[in-house]
């Protein structure tokens, strides 16, 4: 199945399974599973921003680790540049880490704090062989440019920089290696209102000047579409959309979209948006509902959802939704 149209797709993704052991009972005789990501397939288009939204405990941190192999995944296929990830042995993982970066939620706790901003800018350049010190100065002197930060700044330690500051040096650090491909997870969310701005601004900036293809995963559905060129939907670590950006906000067509998109904030205390409240909890991950895992919150669930699973079906203009009536509600 391919969600690629027009662009070559930098990363496929295939039926990517990663379920964690649960174990209860006396002494762990029942072993039960949390199925944090359950059968999940997508492509990334080179070059574009794919956001990955849901609430939290959906599964798309873990789907970003698994893409890097920073978890192992328990099933499927990650091809990048038409080589298997999940294929690949220790030693060759780690020659093709180059190439895929991650930046996480917290700037500080992913810096040393006993090191200096510029030997952490530089040590992923010394790990992957480049020992020529007047090129390390020059492309950590180049990068730090690039993150709107200033030569001085390589001479101090994390623990003096604001947070913002702190994310730019995690950009740099990233970004040293020149990857073709980053996970952004939740890399905006520990910072103010007004820094989360200038850095998405940043991230928009460095993805054009340097080609970069991202995945952008976050909870905050304003940030990721103001970023993203196309999104996916997650529940209970299923895919239960994906669509181009303008498509998914303006249309969307699963009632969990719909219902996320109903709660973002609009900043006008005259507008009133008609915000629609799911019922009930989410599901317990160790036990999902048979059928569609969203009919116990949904709507508009009859029967058939309860008994059967809905698969994610192409629409109009590569509009992917997984729901037996798929916007007609």
């Amino acid at each position: 199945m391919s969600f690629v149209e027009g662009n070559e797709a930098l990363i496929r993704v295939e039926e990517i399974y990663k379920h964690f052991s649960a174990s209860e009972g006396f002494f762990f005789k029942d072993e039960k599973k949390v199925k944090a990501v359950d059968g999940v397939s997508f492509d990334v288009k080179k070059g574009e921003a794919l956001g990955i939204v849901g609430e939290s405990g959906c599964g798309k941190s873990t789907l970003g680790r698994v893409l890097l192999r920073l978890l192992e995944a328990d099933g499927g296929k990650v091809i990048f540049k038409g080589e298997d990830m999940l294929s690949l042995s220790d030693s060759e993982m780690r020659k093709r880490r180059k190439d895929m970066q991650i930046v996480f939620q917290d700037p500080f706790a992913s810096l040393n704090p006993r090191m200096k901003v510029g030997e952490l800018i530089a040590e992923p350049l010394k790990i992957h062989g480049v020992k020529d010190a007047n090129e390390v100065n020059r492309r950590v002197l180049e990068i730090t440019k690039l993150v709107g930060l200033n030569d001085y700044h390589l001479k101090k330690y994390p623990h003096e920089f604001s947070g913002g500051q702190r994310q730019r040096i995690c950009i740099a650090r990233a970004l040293i290696l020149r990857p073709e491909f980053v996970i952004c997870d939740e890399a905006v969310s520990a910072l103010d209102v007004s820094i989360q701005s200038q850095i998405i601004n940043l991230l928009k900036d460095l993805k054009d000047e340097l080609g970069l293809t991202y995945m952008f995963i976050s909870h905050d559905l304003s940030v990721v579409r103001h970023i993203s060129d196309r999104v996916g939907v997650m529940y209970l670590g299923k895919m239960v959309e994906l669509a181009p950006a303008e498509s998914l906000f303006e249309n969307p067509r699963h009632p969990y979209t719909k219902a996320l998109i109903s709660a973002i904030p609009v900043p006008d205390p005259d507008v009133k948006k008609d915000r629609i409240i799911l019922k009930g909890d989410v599901p317990n991950p160790m036990d999902i509902p048979k059928g569609c895992s969203f009919h116990t919150r949904c709507h508009y669930a009859n029967d058939i959802c309860k008994r059967e699973e809905p698969g994610l079906e192409e629409g109009a203009g590569g509009h992917f939704t997984a729901c037996h009536f798929s916007g007609n509600f």
